[in-house]
């Protein structure tokens, strides 16, 4: 492991709390920023990073992942998904229990924080994952984000459906809740009434916007009975932002994913199942409610949902597909290109995917550029396009929903606890991010 030495980043362009713009210096030391100013004079020993010409942001915490570690590593691992956070200005993230075994227990929460001190070259997290039988491990599982809840689309044990089964989960304890919110009753109903049509598109059918506001519906009634500190993940439908517009407690927050933002139901026309995710992709109208929503603070903030597939596994037949794409190395790249066209500010991004999770999820010192902060950055250069390209891309699968498009704001440099984890193309394998804490 590099040990944290100081780092002085110069001439950058970058955002500070206040929502002001500063061209000017960052000192880190001992994985923290120690100074933010106009102009520093550098101490020795120091590394110097010269940023002129570049965009200084806090580092992407992304909320919701599915690294696949244990049990499903074809598909990838800690590691390669940690390098590929790196690439694309992910700093931290929380990631998803439905591994093989199951996170649901303390004994395979701490499996997988022992196999990421050894392998993540970010910060990491890692929800516990509801049942039916486990209240006392949502209890008293530490560290952990929170609980997440798969109301629907079918994942075994993790599957909970019923209220009847819901209520004690949300009635017990006062750790946040994620949920999955999908109507897995509807979906069933029409599983059936769509069976043997083999158009991936049928998916967004079957499991439609109906059934994500039953499910959200259910989730925001436990919510307000209990006082219950909920999140709603990967919102995808018009009418669910409606409602939380109209409805929306002060201790509930939601998520949208860049591709419920900027995809929807004609990508089956191009890349079929390589579009095939739950929840679904809507139509375009969906896409517009969800950016007024973003912007307006209906929802708090963006995750990726990273939950990658090989693309032998993505070349069966609908439905014998998985849903799922992988995100996290397109994600800030997306969010800055939709800033550049006009459709929010860069600012606006760092807050969506930096500030607000840390304060979403309780994380202390990450999300800002502030002395006292963890020096988890990353550099941009907004004034170049580059396509995505397969063949460029360190996620396992190598594959991306967006191939082919032109973004810019792609990370030069991440910065992970003060220590440089990728540099113009290169992760530095050495680095090891820290578990993350949450308040």
């Amino acid at each position: 492991m590099s040990s944290p030495q100081s780092l002085l980043i110069r001439r950058a362009r970058m955002i500070l709390p206040d929502g002001e713009w500063l061209e000017g210096d960052v000192l880190t030391r001992d994985r923290q920023i120690v100074a933010v100013a106009p102009e520093i004079s550098p101490p020795t020993p120091v590394t110097t990073i010269d940023a002129e010409g570049l965009t200084l942001l806090p580092g992407v915490i992304d909320p919701q992942v599915h690294f696949r570690e244990p049990g499903l590593e074809h598909k990838e691992d800690l590691f390669t998904a940690s390098c590929a956070c790196a690439k694309g200005g992910v700093t931290s993230f929380l990631e998803m229990p439905n591994t093989r075994p199951l996170t649901t227990t303390q004994q395979a929460l701490d499996d997988k924080l022992q196999r990421a001190a050894n392998k993540c070259v970010v910060n990491y997290g890692f929800f516990i994952g509801a049942t039916s039988e486990n209240l006392p491990d949502l209890l008293l599982a530490q560290p952990t984000p929170g609980i997440k809840i798969f109301m629907g689309s079918m994942h075994g044990q993790l599957l909970i459906d019923q209220e009847a089964t819901l209520e004690p989960i949300f009635g017990h304890g006062d750790r946040l809740i994620a949920v999955h919110a999908e109507d897995q009753g509807r979906i069933n109903q029409r599983r059936q009434e769509f069976a043997g049509i083999h158009d991936p598109a049928i998916h967004s059918q079957i499991q439609d916007n109906q059934a994500a506001l039953l499910a959200t519906k259910l989730a925001l009634k436990l919510s307000q009975k209990y006082h219950r500190r909920l999140h709603i993940l990967h919102m995808s439908t018009a009418e669910e932002a409606d409602l939380l517009r109209q409805e929306k407690p002060d201790w509930v927050t939601a998520e949208v994913t860049p591709q419920h933002l900027l995809l929807n139901t004609s990508a089956y026309e191009t890349i079929g199942t390589l579009a095939q995710m739950n929840p679904p992709l809507r139509s375009p109208h969906d896409n517009e409610v969800l950016w007024q929503a973003l912007r307006d603070g209906v929802i708090n903030f963006i995750a990726t949902d990273h939950a990658p597939h090989t693309l032998a596994e993505k070349a069966q037949e609908y439905p014998n597909t998985p849903s799922g794409m992988p995100g996290v190395e397109t994600s800030l790249a997306l969010m800055l290109t939709a800033a550049m066209a006009g459709r929010c500010t860069v600012a606006q991004v760092a807050n969506w995917m930096s500030t607000a999770v840390a304060k979403g999820y309780g994380i202390p010192h990450k999300g800002a550029i502030a002395p006292g902060y963890d020096a988890d950055l990353v550099l941009v250069d907004l004034n170049t396009y580059r396509p995505v390209q397969r063949e460029e891309l360190l996620t396992k699968c190598r594959w991306s929903p967006f191939e082919g498009c032109n973004l810019t704001g792609w990370a030069v440099t991440t910065i992970v606890g003060g220590q440089i984890v990728y540099d113009k193309g290169q992760v530095n394998t050495q680095v090891r991010g820290e578990a993350l804490t949450f308040v």
